[in-house]
């Protein structure tokens, strides 16, 4: 994968990007390349985690009306 070596940087940007790196967590150069991709590319669509989905769903109906019924039992042969 290429390289990209960027030079004479101010103080205060390297400063700032480092704070930014920590805060997501995230290496410095992971962060500079984010802060790229997203500059050039744009925002990814990011999915929404399971959580979120079950959070978006409608709240509708009784909690019977999600219940396992029991199971009848049935011949099983061997």
């Amino acid at each position: 994968m290429p390289q990209l070596i960027v030079r004479e940087i101010e103080e205060q940007v390297v400063k700032k990007l480092k704070q930014q790196a920590g805060a997501h967590g995230v290496s410095m150069e992971e962060e500079h390349r984010r802060i790229l991709r997203e500059s050039l590319l744009g925002k990814a669509a990011k999915k929404p985690s399971f959580k979120d989905a079950l959070f978006a769903m409608p709240n509708v109906g009784e909690d019977a009306d999600f219940e396992r019924r029991p199971q009848l039992d049935r011949p099983v042969e061997l």
